[in-house]
């Protein structure tokens, strides 16, 4: 066991001060992406000052550590742009159609559904972003779209916990080798799905009556040239992905660097010759990605290693099994810690805290982590990214999400792993 010393309470203390600044970042308005990596460089830092560990040791860590994380970053920023890519050409418009009903249960049932499998395929945020946008433009403001957007927040983490693209921790773990792709789907379809039903009807229970139905000709945004097209390849090139590990055992983002290039090389093809369209050529359209969040998820994975490397997550692995043991417990309260704690560190905490020698693929304890970390965060508005984008593009009040959403999320999810429990 690895001595308790000063250098791991510098390095605890510093990790518990860095994460309480991230939560309180809508009061402190100081971005996440800047403590994430002032973290990293501080824990790394003590890290290296303990004089228990050689520098070579230190070094090879950090080296180890950052080629595994360099895995993920790389595919979510291939990831991001191919979506940014489809939504530049304004592909996710053709949706719109599907969701205009003016009974207001029949929207949020049509909704929660494309929401849950159109999460399956890109991500929670993203999906979470296309829905709220469509839906403020078929419903008027008031509780009503409130309650659909909580349901359009549940079914997107929901709908990206069972497959390897739709959630980032889940990616965590399908890169990580923790789970496959074709089990994971199998496993955890029908509890995410199930866990979507139970709460969205629990929310229909408050909705009655019609709405008012919106003209779309004068709403829905212009259309681009080759939309439908880049949605259509888009999605499937993102399908391609896990598709392309399992044909030629490549790294996961090695497969969304071609679906990436192949989006690039169709894109700069058809374009390249028209003027007025280099806000749809990628170069443009990667000014548009989010690199923050790519540099909170680096300063966070760094951050997380340290403290690996340290033995802090080997001996708070061995304080859960000594004094909780079981497995399902153990899942249940990391899924309620996401719905406080990011789920992102949460998940690559608990891959440095059990190894693949403990717990090998496709394990049970793997696939009820992806379920609920990735769907717990739905209990809080603050517990996930699709929480967030609600939030914001809404401006929802914290406690009436609680109110409203929190109780009909809870049940879901505990309902889904229930049906998950029986079936194993």
């Amino acid at each position: 066991m690895v001595a308790f010393n000063i250098y791991n309470m510098l390095m605890i203390f510093s990790f518990i001060a860095g994460y309480s600044f991230i939560t309180i970042e809508h009061y402190t308005k100081i971005n996440k992406a800047t403590i994430a990596l002032l973290m990293a460089v501080v824990c790394w830092t003590i890290q290296f000052s303990n004089t228990e560990w050689l520098a070579e040791a230190n070094n090879n860590f950090l080296a180890e550590h950052l080629a595994d994380i360099s895995q993920t970053v790389f595919f979510l920023i291939g990831a991001l742009t191919v979506v940014e890519t489809i939504n530049q050409h304004k592909g996710f418009n053709a949706i719109s159609k599907y969701v205009n009903f003016c009974s207001k249960k029949k929207m949020l049932w049509v909704i929660t559904f494309i929401t849950f499998f159109l999460s399956g395929i890109l991500d929670n945020l993203t999906t979470t972003v296309v829905m709220i946008s469509l839906l403020r433009k078929l419903v008027d403001e008031g509780e009503d779209r409130w309650l659909i957007g909580g349901a359009i927040v549940i079914a997107a983490n929901a709908g990206g916990a069972w497959t390897p693209i739709g959630d980032l921790t889940t990616t965590m773990l399908w890169i990580g080798g923790q789970i496959s792709t074709l089990n994971i789907m199998k496993v955890l379809i029908f509890p995410s799905l199930f866990c979507t039903i139970v709460s969205t009807f629990c929310l229909s229970l408050s909705l009655k009556g019609n709405f008012e139905q919106k003209n779309l000709s004068d709403n829905v945004e212009g259309k681009e040239p080759l939309g439908a097209f880049i949605l259509g390849l888009g999605v499937a090139l993102l399908v391609f992905v896990p598709i392309f590990k399992v044909l030629t055992g490549l790294p996961p983002f090695m497969g969304m660097l071609l679906a990436l290039s192949i989006l690039w090389l169709v894109t700069d093809l058809y374009h390249y010759k028209h003027e007025g369209r280099e806000h749809l050529r990628i170069p443009n359209i990667l000014t548009k990605i989010d690199f923050s969040g790519v540099l909170f998820f680096l300063g966070i994975l760094l951050c997380i290693a340290s403290l690996y490397s340290a033995g802090l997550l080997t001996q708070l692995a061995n304080w859960l099994q000594t004094y909780i043991g079981n497995l399902p417990i153990i899942s249940v309260i990391i899924g309620f810690a996401s719905a406080v704690i990011d789920n992102v560190p949460l998940v690559a905490a608990t891959i440095g805290m059990y190894s693949l020698e403990q717990f090998p693929t496709d394990h049970n304890f793997w696939n009820m982590i992806a379920y609920c970390a990735g769907i717990g965060g739905s209990i809080l508005i603050i517990g996930s990214a699709a929480g967030i984008a609600f939030m914001a593009l809404e401006k929802v009040d914290f406690l009436w999400y609680v109110k409203r959403i929190s109780l009909p999320a809870t049940i879901g999810y505990l309902a889904g792993f229930f049906l998950y429990l029986l079936a194993i």
